[in-house]
């Protein structure tokens, strides 16, 4: 627990009405999105600018008090789980749009911003920001920076970092400094910028971002192609980028996801095939008209069964969203679903599906597959329930299996979900102990007393993934 000395400092700065250390409150934010991690931090603390976040740094490092720091604690690699307890920072009150710039295609805004309302206002002004993670409309842009959130459109736009061009950032001795700016050309020094994305605060504090923004595009088409061969579907997504086309979303269901999703969204999914492509493309009408029609022809020529193009947006609209629905409508099998992620070189869909199969019938599971066939990346996810000791084991060992597979394929252990505390025991078989050190050897410049989001990352165990409770 915090001493009375820390408590005192703490709501000297933010106010008695900013800091609470009630159960409650701890309980509250001793958890986020990820199974079976869960551990009480000592206080909730919420900050309302820059100035007071750099004064509870300077308190925290003083006294040596982890700090979290907190969006919507939508991640899937218990990122913000307090594991190590300490002061879970919130930015509700840093919520706010700064500024839209037309002229130089940006907006700045503070981390608390909710990703899909920064969309809105965005669109209004006719300009886009692609990133589209599926918890776009509760997840923030903090949090998106943390983990470099990723999405259905990440095939043809790019991931979180790609937008990301300036930063204001407090550093956990207070310091406060600023990154980028509103440039096309910045080579001044090292990439500040892109070390803190993806970082998952575990090197400072995001108080401030600046995102770049493109034309919003004139139109798109959505479809769906359907197989009754898994290894046809693959092929189809590795055929349509070796023929020039880089879709907007190219995403991969099998027949266990389409199931539950049709259970769920009741849209008219089919679920008598074995797998199903969602692809959409935008951009002029011309180029979008034969794009789509390239992409049937190649879906024709790997066996697809059936192609499916919508017909009006709200068609192509349930599409998207039964996609992004595929979590929640897995989530009702069982108590548990743990919602993993593994990217491959997209020329090995295939391989990495069928040892996802194998794996779940030599383990004797429920796993639903989906995913952004278009880059590689994939989300076996299993309904689980976390009561059942004999089942998690081989939930564990199934997934160390996949992870270890996708590495031999010349993948990773995480495409965007990050690694946290729940992929940190494998990490250093991605990276290797040189790896591990080199990175070490950043966490300790910028923050020597191991103040930031401690115990993630950075794993003790590196055979084992380990559930932590408080």
């Amino acid at each position: 627990m915090l001493s009375n000395e820390v408590k005192d400092k703490l709501i000297s700065i933010v106010t008695k009405e900013n800091f609470d250390d009630s159960k409650i409150e701890r309980l509250v934010y001793s958890y986020d999105a990820t199974p079976n991690f869960q551990s009480m931090p000592d206080a909730v603390v919420s900050p309302r600018n820059r100035e007071e976040v750099a004064e509870i740094l300077k308190v925290c490092n003083q006294y040596g008090v982890p700090i979290v720091p907190r969006g919507s604690g939508t991640n899937l690699c218990a990122g913000t789980c307090p594991t190590e307890g300490g002061v879970v920072l919130l930015f509700k009150h840093m919520n706010r749009i700064l500024e839209i710039d037309e002229e130089n295609l940006t907006v700045t805004v503070q981390p608390g911003v909710v990703t899909l309302d920064m969309i809105h206002a965005i669109e209004e002004k006719g300009l886009f920001y692609p990133p589209d993670p599926s918890s776009m409309k509760i997840s923030t842009i903090g949090g998106n920076i943390n983990e470099n959130s990723g999405g259905l459109r990440g095939l043809k736009y790019g991931v979180t970092r790609d937008y990301v061009i300036a930063l204001e950032i407090v550093l956990p001795n207070g310091d406060i400094i600023r990154t980028g700016g509103k440039l096309a050309k910045d080579v001044a020094g090292y990439d500040l910028t892109r070390l803190f994305v993806g970082s998952e605060g575990t090197l400072g504090v995001i108080t401030e971002a600046t995102l770049k923004l493109i034309p919003m595009p004139e139109t798109r088409k959505t479809m769906l192609a359907l197989y009754q061969d898994l290894s046809a579907a693959a092929r189809s997504v590795s055929k349509i980028i070796a023929n020039k086309i880089i879709p907007t979303t190219l995403e991969f269901l099998d027949q266990a996801t389409l199931k539950v999703v049709e259970d769920y969204a009741q849209i008219g999914l089919p679920t008598d095939v074995q797998a199903v492509l969602l692809i959409e493309q935008d951009g002029p009408p011309e180029v979008v008209e034969r794009d789509i029609a390239k992409i049937a022809e190649v879906c024709k020529q790997e066996n697809a069964v059936s192609i499916q193009i919508a017909a009006t947006e709200e068609e192509a609209m349930a599409l998207r969203t039964a996609r992004r629905a595929a979590l929640s409508a897995v989530a009702r099998l069982k108590p548990t679903t743990i919602l993993e992620d593994a990217t491959v070189p997209r020329s090995e869909i295939a391989n990495m599906v069928k040892a996802i199969n194998e794996i779940t019938e030599k383990y004797n599971l429920t796993i639903c597959t989906f995913g952004h066939a278009g880059d590689g990346n994939l989300h076996p996810t299993c309904a689980t329930d976390a009561r059942d000791h004999d089942e998690m084991e081989r939930v564990e060992k199934a997934f160390a299996e996949i992870f270890e597979k996708a590495i031999e394929l010349g993948g990773t252990i995480t495409g965007e979900h990050g690694v946290g505390a729940m992929k940190a025991p494998y990490l250093e078989w991605k990276l290797k102990k040189e790896g591990i050190a080199a990175m070490m050897g950043i966490k300790q410049a910028f923050d020597p007393n191991n103040i930031m989001n401690p115990g993630k990352v950075f794993a003790k165990d590196s055979k084992k993934r380990v559930v932590i409770t408080r």
